[in-house]
């Protein structure tokens, strides 16, 4: 469950590009596939699970650049990247020669990320989709500019298609091409969607977030409490605050179920020297902040999410430990 060997992501990524994958289009439409390079003819040879996992593990940071931006929100993005993935080996496991592995693995993302997107919505969530006057174009440079320092909340200000097309080609860097090959539509309709996501970016850039919420003094002592047993190195009060049904998802690693093997958790931090918690803020709810050198050396390295029974027990824990790529996103406060 727990192991600090680490592969640049750069290195992984060169060596997936040189793989072709087999498995057939995720959205199972015969005139889509050749737009994102994907042959509707069965191979001889099986698909290799291991290049799989390896163009999976390289393409994570960038798949969760995109359903962050996608969903608002860096944790909900970090659910669609995991939906992702599993659709993809699910998809990996019939025949079909894949040319282009990075659309294709984006392409499903997309997808996932507009499953999501609707769910939000039967939930009750409502995403922006009016009709934006022609704006004023300031050149490629500066909107990339402007997407990349947008907060998230930002995104969710554009429709649907002007958030993929904006994310795509100003934050991931794709051309006009590969964006419309990625969301099966038109070069045109990516330059329009592009022309209004820009300038609505723009209208948004500098407009303050909200305020810090209040947080319940309740609910901060509770924090405090765990931080200050966490960086006491006292993990048995720890393991007693567990409920019985406690979740743990360590992402990008593992997820465990249950007090007893959740109870393992605590002993591999036990054996993490120099990792500390302290209070912060993000995307409207508590998180601690983990300073870890092995991570990270110097900042916040990662975040850790905590959700508590009535009776204050821990139900589940969410630790982004190995997913670093996530405080790229994340915009965190001290408490």
């Amino acid at each position: 469950m727990w192991s600090d060997n680490r592969k640049d992501d750069g290195d992984k990524l060169k060596d997936a590009r040189k793989k072709n994958f087999s498995g057939p289009h995720p959205l199972g439409e015969r005139e889509r596939l050749f737009d994102i390079g994907v042959r509707d003819q069965p191979e001889d040879s099986a698909l290799d699970a291991n290049e799989l996992t390896q163009l999976m593990a390289a393409m994570r940071p960038r798949l969760h650049r995109y359903c962050t931006r996608m969903m608002g929100s860096a944790f909900d993005g970090e659910d669609v990247v995991q939906e992702t993935l599993s659709n993809a080996v699910a998809a990996c496991s019939a025949a079909g020669e894949i040319l282009h592995p990075e659309s294709w693995l984006l392409a499903i993302a997309h997808h996932a990320a507009l499953d999501a997107l609707r769910r939000r919505k039967r939930q009750g969530h409502q995403e922006s989709d009016e009709a934006l006057a022609n704006l004023t174009d300031h050149g490629a440079q500066a909107d990339a500019r402007v997407a990349a320092t947008a907060s998230l909340a930002m995104f969710l200000h554009l429709s649907v298609v002007q958030r993929s097309c904006v994310v795509l080609a100003d934050v991931l860097g794709y051309s006009l091409t590969e964006t419309a090959a990625i969301l099966s539509v038109s070069v045109p309709s990516v330059k329009a969607a592009l022309h209004r996501g820009r300038g609505r970016l723009r209208e948004l850039v500098g407009v303050s977030d909200a305020a810090l919420p209040r947080l319940a003094e309740a609910d901060l002592e509770r924090l405090r409490a765990y931080a200050e047993r966490f960086n006491a190195r006292d993990f048995d009060a720890l393991r007693d605050l567990l409920a019985e049904e406690v979740r743990l998802d360590l992402v990008s690693r593992a997820r465990l179920a249950g007090r007893k093997d959740v109870s393992v958790y605590f002993t591999r931090y036990a054996e993490s020297i120099g990792c500390s918690l302290s209070l912060g803020w993000a995307e409207h709810r508590p998180v601690l902040l983990a300073t870890d050198p092995v991570v990270a050396d110097a900042g916040v390295a990662y975040v850790i999410l905590l959700d508590w029974t009535d009776d204050d027990r821990i139900i589940a824990i969410r630790d982004f430990r190995f997913a670093p790529y996530v405080m790229e996103s994340l915009t965190v406060q001290r408490l």
